[in-house]
């Protein structure tokens, strides 16, 4: 079944993707002040979904020929496409793309209104919560030439956002673990496990009587000197004014 519309053949509506990145309920944070806000979504094709590319591809060629007839005035040798190969790497820096988007087409829509998002029984969707990277749902998507002028000279193929459906859930994208990640299925770990402060030593308490700490061998004080004399009571010498032992 064609999605492309009479009269618009760079409209399409796409098989089940992935979608990431997605900015739908509420626009895109600005990245500076001359910006304007817009709703956008990263969508992942699956590369066995030919069904869908075909339009996709189909839907470029006419854009590029929109573009050749009526804002470059033919058809240029080189034309910058939006759509880019998963397994391959990121045109903006060229690093490898997220493991996400491994075996799929990366496209990215977006536009400055606010696009329709329902649900499987294609009810509206209102509540944030709903809606994460890493859903499946469709995308309707607009492919529309730009660029071939002195303010923007690179001639391009850009893809404008409709409408979104989500179709079912996925893992979120957004790079952080939940609660049942992290303790769902888990033994509880020990009180204290290497690489975690260890509890504090207890201080020695002297106990009563002993001069040392738990474990010193008991030891009785040692008696006073009496005073004006060299030895201490029990010496077993004799008081020489009462004749009686020390």
């Amino acid at each position: 079944m064609s999605n492309q519309t009479d009269g618009n053949l760079c409209h399409v509506v796409t098989g089940e993707a992935r979608l990431s990145y997605v900015n739908i309920l509420r626009p895109a944070k600005k990245r500076n002040a001359t910006d304007k806000e817009n709703y956008k979504v990263t969508v992942l094709v699956p590369k066995g979904d030919a069904a869908t590319m075909g339009r996709i591809n189909a839907a470029i060629e006419a854009a590029i020929q929109r573009g050749a007839s009526e804002k470059w005035g033919g058809r240029p040798p080189q034309v910058a496409l939006p759509v880019y190969d998963g397994d391959g790497v990121r045109p903006s820096d060229g690093n490898p793309f997220g493991a996400e988007c491994k075996g799929h087409w990366v496209m990215t829509a977006s536009s400055t209104y606010k696009p329709e998002v329902w649900d499987a029984n294609r009810n509206p969707i209102l509540n944030e919560s709903e809606i994460y990277s890493g859903i499946y749902g469709r995308v309707s998507m607009d492919f529309f030439p730009y660029g071939g002028t002195k303010e923007v000279p690179k001639k391009g193929i850009g893809c404008g956002l409709g409408n979104v459906q989500k179709l079912r859930e996925g893992v979120p994208l957004a790079g952080g673990s939940t609660a049942e990640d992290d303790f769902g299925g888990s033994t509880p770990a020990p009180a204290y496990e290497q690489g975690y402060a260890q509890p504090p030593m207890m201080a020695a308490v002297p106990q009563p009587g002993y001069p040392g700490y738990y474990g010193a061998p008991a030891q009785p004080p040692a008696p006073a000197p009496v005073q004006g004399y060299p030895q201490a009571m029990g010496s077993g010498q004799l008081n020489p004014i009462t004749g009686l032992p020390f």
